[in-house]
Parts: structure tokens; sequence; C-alpha cells
């Protein structure tokens, strides 16, 4: 096993690294360590309170926010959508130019690994660039008309202000798949930010507010509400705001959804993911051993898209145990500031009694822990949360491991037919993400077909995480339903008009009523 220290920062030079980001970005957001005021931060490097932040974007309440994007809404519908897209476009160019800067502030609340951070970043950038691309190509349909000098056509208008809750696993990647898009299609937003990542969204408002301000656009297009849970209550409960897109957990779905639904508004949920690998006899195992490692340990598994199953033929299980249980310990786990280290800190100490309590489980169905579960101590910060991914081989897919925990836990388990493999791998109450690997066509196409997998994203040869913005993203049964980013996500934030024109003299009835 690879061994290393952990060499958490204090908690004064992730602040002063968290300011001078703050400052580059052009925010006015102060942390203060003294302060009692404002909203508190904390960096899960080192498990330390930092400080609390002031700005004047944190002044704002949710009714404030909600009648203000009402104001704007009156006349944003109106402006074309090409010309709506140049707010996007110049929050595209003020994400180029302070990339490296964001990525710091990312680092430090989240505690992802430098290229992650910074692959958050470009994932704004990306559907920034796809947004503006859309923004030309908002079309309808010309339908014909069995009358005769009748035009039928369906047109798509926009619909509103948008509500945005986001988790702190992507701060600010998963509001720019619904922001850009809403932008463009005439929507205005109102983001809740997770209360773990208050300089993220600081520095991210700062942004699409300048970037707003060069295109000629008003900067309350979009608004930014800080607080508790109370907080996105109040955007599910209220009628002005037609549409709600809510990321976190399948429990925080189920108080959201009933809400929105029961004042017929429209919910875009991403919640829970229990992602499983099949791994067939003619997988190619350099290549899966490598998609398995990241897609299991990326972003200290906390990823709605981690995988957390690996359904393996039972011939090459020992094989597979062994490979990747090799590269786990290899995994330098420690301070996300360290470039060697591939393998952060969990969110809070929350994160890892909820993965050691799950191991514990696992082992009293009869899992035995192939590698990893330790947790690194670090004295000089007791209250940080390391620890290795765990590799754990199952005898069955019991109901802890139908059981979604948001940290490194892979259980492996295995099977003899490929029916029972996508059995396995549809039989938990999650649908996000799904993938397998083979070189044999005939299973890769049962894998993509209707009786393969039921998840919202099916991949052949790599893993389940990591998906590129041009798919729609999302998943079914727990995880929801929504459907966010690319491909045609963006109807999800406007409505669907029928429209009729007659130009001739006469008024026919359609189906050949007659009424006279």
């Amino acid at each position: 096993m690879t061994s290393q220290s952990i060499n958490p920062p204090t908690a004064n030079e992730l602040r002063d690294v968290a300011q001078r980001a703050l400052i580059a970005i052009g925010s006015d957001a102060k942390i203060s360590s003294s302060g009692t005021s404002g909203l508190a931060v904390r960096s899960p490097i080192n498990g330390q309170a930092l400080g609390a932040i002031t700005s004047s974007l944190t002044q704002t309440s949710v009714e404030q926010a909600i009648t203000s994007a009402v104001e704007v809404f009156r006349t944003w519908r109106a402006v074309p959508a090409p010309v709506r897209g140049e707010v996007v476009r110049h929050l595209g160019i003020e994400l180029r130019a302070h990339k490296e800067s964001l990525a710091d502030l990312v680092q430090i609340e989240v505690g992802k690994i430098r290229s992650e951070a910074l692959g958050e970043v470009q994932e704004m950038i990306d559907i920034c660039d796809f947004a503006v691309g859309l923004s030309r190509q908002i079309h309808g349909l010309t339908i014909a008309s069995e009358r005769p000098q009748h035009r039928l056509t369906e047109t798509w208008q926009p619909l509103g202000p948008v509500g945005v809750i986001s988790a702190f696993n992507f701060p600010v990647a998963v509001w720019s798949w619904n922001a850009a898009l809403a932008l463009v299609c005439g929507d205005t937003v109102i983001w809740k930010p997770s209360d773990l990542t208050p300089l993220t969204a600081l520095a991210t408002t700062t942004l699409v507010r300048r970037g707003a301000l060069s295109a000629g656009a008003p900067v309350d297009v979009c608004q930014v509400v800080f607080g508790d849970a109370s907080v996105g209550a109040a955007l599910a409960a209220d009628h002005r705001v037609p549409v709600l897109s809510a990321t976190g957990s399948t429990r925080m779905g189920r108080s959201v959804a009933p809400v929105v639904a029961a004042r017929f508004g429209r919910s875009i949920l991403e919640l829970g993911g229990n992602n499983a690998a099949i791994i067939t006899p003619s997988a190619d195992l350099d290549l899966a051993v490598r998609g398995i490692t990241f897609s299991a340990a990326g972003t200290a598994g906390q990823r709605c898209t981690t995988l957390r199953r690996l359904i393996v033929h039972e011939s090459r299980i020992d094989e597979v145990c062994e490979r990747v249980g090799k590269a786990y310990n290899n995994l330098r786990v420690g301070s996300p500031l360290d470039s060697n280290n591939l393998v952060g800190p969990l969110i809070n100490l929350q994160s890892l009694h909820n993965m050691q309590e799950a191991i514990k489980q696992a082992e009293s169905d009869g899992g035995v822990v192939v590698a990893g579960g330790q947790r690194h101590e670090t004295p000089e910060a007791p209250e940080a949360a390391y620890i290795r991914p765990a590799l754990v081989r199952m005898p069955a897919q019991t109901d802890i491991v139908a059981t979604e925990t948001f940290a490194p836990i892979l259980y492996v388990m295995s099977y003899s037919s490929f029916d029972e493999a996508i059995e396995l791998q549809n039989g938990v109450p999650q649908g996000l993400a799904s993938s397998v690997f083979t070189t044999d066509l005939r299973e890769a196409e049962r894998f993509t077909s209707a009786i393969g997998s039921d998840c919202g994203i099916a991949n052949v040869n790599i893993g389940p995480s990591g998906a590129e913005i041009g798919g729609a993203f999302g998943g079914e049964k727990e995880t929801g339903g929504g459907r966010e980013s690319g491909s045609d996500s963006w109807k999800a934030y406007m409505r669907r008009q029928t429209q009729t024109i007659n130009y001739s003299d006469q008024l026919p009835l359609a189906q050949g009523v007659v009424f006279a």
C-alpha cells in the first residue's frame, strides 16, 4: 500500500488562497477569521472553519429574489433568443479568464483534486458554448393541416423564473447546466446553492452578473439566495416559480416533488444513484480496471454517477478483485492541494461515519473487505475526513448494497449468465448510470436495448461517471426522471404552444364537423 502524509494546510493558508481567488474574480466577498456574522465557510481539506463571509450578494431574501426575477422576466422573455445568448457567451468568456481562481474555490470548499476542480469549471464553459449555439436553434415544427389555407405550427415560449437547488459535490457545474439553458430560453434564474459551498456561489454570481452587464442585460436576470432548507422549501412552494430544478438525495426529492406538483409546477429532479458496471468474460481488463478505479474513487466517491457496484462474471471475479484491489492500494489519498494525490477528503465527518457504518453492515452480511476502508488519522486536523476507498466482495446484493452510501465503497458480486447480470444491475431503486465492459457485440447491444439497462445513462467500455454535456443527463426510478444539460433538455425550461393560423376567408372545422 502506498503511504503518504495527509499534510492538510492550515485554516489561515486556505483562507488566504480563497480571498485571493475572490479578489481575482472581482467579488466583493470578504472572509473574516474573527467575524461572527455572515455566511460560515468550512473546508473539508482540514475540516476547519475558515471564517465568516460578508458580501452584498448575501443580503437578498428569497421573497426579494422571486419578486425581482418575476419583474425582470417580463422584459427578458421578449428579448430575441440570440441576444439572450450573448449573456451566456460573456459568462463563458469570464469563466475562461478566471478558470484557475474558480477552481481554487472548488478545491477549498469541496476537496476535489486539481484536475477535477478545473474539469468542473471547464464543464461550465462547455455548457455555455452549447447554450450559445442553442440560442439560434430553439425551433418548433410546421405541421400539415387538414384544413385548406391554414397553417399549423408548434413553437416554444419562455416559462418564467427557474429555481435551481444545487448540491455540494458539483457546486457550480450543475447550476450552469440549468442557468445557461434557462437564460437562452428566456427565463430568469434563482439559485439556492448548498450551504456548504457559499464561496463558489458568490464567485460564480459575480461572473454571471458581469457577463450580463457586458451583454447589456439586467444583472438581476440571475439571483442567488443563501440559507438553509427553508429557502429551497420556499422556492418549491411559490407558484411564481414554474420550474424547480433540484439536485440532491432521494429523500430531498421526496419532500420537494409533491410540493411542486401540488401547485402544478414542473420539477427537474436529479437525485440518488447506485451505479453498476458489468464485467463480462470478454472484457478488456486493462481498460476496465482504469475505468473502474476512476469511476469508483474519483471525487472520493461523491458523484451521483460514482461506480458503487461491480458485477463480475464468475470466471473473472478473483482476477478483477486482485487487480482492482492493487490499484486501490496504490491510490494516493491526501490533501487535494498536493498534485501527487488522487483522492481527497469526504465532505465531513458524518459522511465518513456513514461509510464506516456501511462497511460494518456489509461485513455483517457476509462481505469481505478486499482493499481500503481505513481512515487516515490527521492529528493536526482531526475534523478532516480522509479515508481510503474500499473494495468489498459481497455474496449477494443485500440491502446495504442497494442503498446509496455517498462515499467511495465499491461492492463486488459475481454472476453466471448475462441475464442475471442485467437483473442485478437493474435490481436497485435508483436508475441513473450504468456500464458494461465487453468485446462481445451482442452483449453490448443487449445492454443498451429495451431489455437491458433501465438507467438514464448506459455506457459500453467506459465507466458510469464522467458524462459529456452534449447528452441529456439524468436517470429513472428514484433518481427522479429529470434531464439536464445537452440534447433537448432545454425543452424543460419552456412551454410548448400549438398555433393554428387561418389565412382564408372561410371557417372549415376539423374532422369535417359542420356547425351551422
